[in-house]
């Protein structure tokens, strides 16, 4: 019985050891096994236990970083379907992986836009097959609305060779406001260059003249010169002022104001003229919402517009009216008016109907453009009717202001 005892007891002592032995094992393989999940776990002696506990923590670890980079895509494709440019992406073999909301719209356009998918595939192939070079093209699509779109294709380097990344970029308004900057250069380099040249020969001439009579005449054509470059700036600045205030102050202003102020401003060249500035009678009560020295200046420059194109002798006559939502300031001359392919165009920088008559009346060609922008500055309009050899009427479109008013008549 003692014997038997004793070959249990050993075999005992052999199972325990034996266990502790493929304990130890599997805690050595559990902690090489984190060690290649992340490789600053140590590899050291610890028991079952402790090595399962260093896998656990690796294994969430490595569970929240692989949620994470899942989040981080998705929120990466979310914004690449929502930036206002076309986003294709290409694989090795050509196939597309992803494309987001502006360029799927291509996929199935025609026309145009059918040229674009064509251009968008060739740039893709180019980057491809041209082992990484950058591709870049533009496209003209003639509208309407005429447009102007970049296609450019870039290399993606990925495990199973090189993707493309193919951006469409829709840069029509880039090209506009560039024209626009071109133009306004060229024109107030003309603008400024004449009268400037003109000082200059006038000058000249009369360092050298000795009679009074023609000397004096130089004098003052220098004056009506100087009066040419000077009023130019003023308006260049005014331009510049009201395109920098955007969002106009928001005050109830009077009408009978900007009228009275308008009218009082442009009394001294229409006396010169001999013009009859008439003011209709209007509400007592009657108010815009706005910037009162923009709409001012606005009235104004309708007002002057209107003299300095009307026959001497005539009349230029101001009336308002409104709807109860907005007011129409109406400025109507009768005078050269303005041809049917012009209108379009008068409310343009520099632009001018009759350019020989422009330099006798001494206009910048800034005055509409500054209407204009007040208009939009107070989410209104500006609208002009003509009629050639007859005259013209311009309307400046305000939002009313608050309180009660009279309804004149339906307005626009």
């Amino acid at each position: 019985m003692t014997s038997v005892l004793a070959v249990l007891a050993g075999a005992l002592v052999v199972a325990v050891v034996v266990l502790l032995v493929q304990q130890r094992r599997t805690a050595r393989r559990l902690l090489l096994a984190g060690a290649r999940l992340n490789p600053d776990v140590v590899a050291t002696g610890q028991g079952l236990a402790e090595a399962t506990s260093v896998v656990e923590r690796v294994v969430d670890r490595a569970l929240v970083a692989g949620d994470d980079q899942t989040a981080t895509e998705a929120r990466l494709a979310a914004a690449l379907r929502v930036i206002p440019q076309g986003i294709v992406v290409f694989e090795p073999d050509g196939s597309i992986g992803f494309r987001n909301k502006v360029a799927k719209a291509y996929l199935a356009g025609r026309h145009g836009d059918a040229l674009v998918e064509e251009a968008i595939l060739e740039a893709a192939d180019a980057v491809i097959s041209g082992g990484g070079a950058t591709n870049e093209r533009p496209v003209e699509l003639f509208g309407p609305p005429r447009r102007t779109l970049v296609v450019r294709g870039i290399a993606v380097d990925v495990e199973d060779g090189t993707g493309a990344l193919v951006v469409v970029e829709d840069v029509t308004e880039r090209r506009r406001l560039e024209s626009v900057r071109r133009d306004f250069v060229a024109n107030i380099s003309h603008e400024l260059k004449t009268p400037v040249g003109a000082l200059g020969l006038l000058a000249e001439t009369l360092v050298t003249e000795d009679d009074p009579a023609v000397a004096k005449r130089l004098a003052e054509r220098m004056l009506t010169e100087a009066f040419r470059v000077g009023r130019t700036i003023d308006d260049l600045l005014e331009l510049s002022r009201i395109e920098a205030d955007e969002v106009a102050s928001r005050d109830d202003v009077s009408v009978r104001t900007i009228v009275g102020e308008a009218v009082d401003r442009v009394r001294g060249a229409a006396d010169q003229r001999d013009i009859e500035i008439q003011i209709d009678p209007m509400p007592d009560r009657l108010g815009v919402v706005g910037d009162r020295r923009q709409l001012v200046s606005a009235l104004y420059n309708l007002l002057e517009n209107a003299v300095k194109y009307s026959d001497p002798g005539s009349a230029v006559r101001v009336w308002t009216s409104t709807d109860g939502r907005m007011v129409d300031l109406k400025v109507e001359d009768h005078g050269i008016g303005i041809p049917r392919r012009d209108i379009e165009r008068v409310f343009e920088r520099f632009y001018r109907v009759d350019r020989a008559r422009s330099r006798d009346t001494g206009g910048t060609g800034l005055g509409l453009a500054i209407v204009r922008h007040v208009a939009n500055n107070h989410h209104g309009e500006v609208r002009v009717e003509s009629d050639e050899g007859h005259g013209s009427t311009f309307t400046l479109r305000l939002p009313l202001g608050a309180g009660p008013v009279a309804i004149t008549e339906q307005a626009g």
